[in-house]
């Protein structure tokens, strides 16, 4: 791999990993409802100009209607599960539990959703996968906590809303511009939650620095993360460009105990390792490298 597109890898994860580290600076003052409102909107003003620049506005309202579905299941509904989950949990835990989106892409094709083949090693990736996931619940201290579950509930059920999105993308959007979907998607979800911000206004007039954190995870870990991660997958393939997945609970982690001082516990460590290890087994990375194969996930 060139080490230019390495380098750019590294700058996606560390973007992606930001996003953790922003709406847990941001969502305490600003509300889960209103900062993922403002996210998806701010997200897809930025990038409308690249789509318009590049013509494809026809498109945009040709597939409006699976724009929507896509907005509502890829974007509002898994950005706001995440949102409230760092109300709760760090954004390192957080992250961890969003790297669980392709193995949730394995359970559908277990259950008959996806029509695809799977290999025993695949089976296999998938239940260690999910074993990295109880060792990560199982060793935390907060179990006995009922927001902690409910937190855990909404990172999980995130994950596989992202799982089911992708598998709706490649039915119902086949040969639509990547650039189409980002925008499309992001001002689609910002239509789920207009009638939503009258009933969840903000307690105060957020602070300067929970503005500038909701401005970073829009512009930066957002749109800019949309148009990097699609220009690795035109440049490198979907099989390297993908692998950004494993590095983002890492920086997730890095910047909630430099920025957050967040502890990093055993827990944490040992459940994103046999995680990540169970993903890469079931979704085949091994094998796909050289192919340059693999499926392409929502992130």
């Amino acid at each position: 791999m060139n080490l230019r597109y390495f380098f750019e890898l590294i700058v996606l994860a560390a973007l992606w990993g930001a996003s953790f580290l922003f709406m847990r600076v941001a969502v305490p003052e600003f509300g889960p409802i209103w900062l993922i409102a403002w996210r998806v909107l701010l997200a897809g003003l930025v990038l409308l100009p690249v789509l318009i620049h590049q013509g494809l506005l026809a498109d945009l309202q040709k597939n409006a209607k699976a724009l929507l579905v896509v907005g509502i299941f890829n974007s509002a509904l898994p950005f706001l599960g995440f949102a409230y989950a760092t109300t709760i949990l760090t954004g390192g835990f957080t992250s961890i539990l969003n790297a669980t989106v392709p193995l949730f892409g394995v359970l559908l094709v277990l259950l008959g959703i996806n029509k695809e083949k799977l290999s025993s090693a695949q089976i296999g990736g998938f239940l260690l996968g999910f074993t990295g996931v109880g060792i990560l619940l199982g060793w935390h201290t907060s179990t006995s906590n009922p927001h902690f579950w409910l937190a855990v509930l909404a990172s999980l059920t995130a994950a596989l809303l992202y799982a089911i999105s992708a598998n709706y993308i490649k039915r119902r959007l086949v040969g639509v511009s990547s650039v189409v979907i980002a925008v499309g998607s992001q001002l689609a979800a910002t239509l789920v939650f207009i009638p939503l911000l009258p009933f969840s206004l903000p307690a105060a007039l957020p602070s300067l620095k929970a503005i500038l954190a909701l401005v970073a995870l829009a512009v930066f870990s957002t749109a800019l993360a949309y148009l990097m991660y699609f220009r690795l997958i035109r440049m490198l393939g979907a099989a390297r460009a993908v692998t950004v997945t494993y590095m983002i609970p890492l920086f997730a982690m890095i910047w909630g105990t430099l920025l957050l001082h967040e502890p990093i516990t055993w827990d944490m460590i040992v459940g994103c390792v046999v995680i990540l290890a169970g993903t890469a087994l079931a979704n085949g990375i091994f094998r796909n490298w050289k192919k340059n194969q693999y499926p392409i996930n929502k992130l």
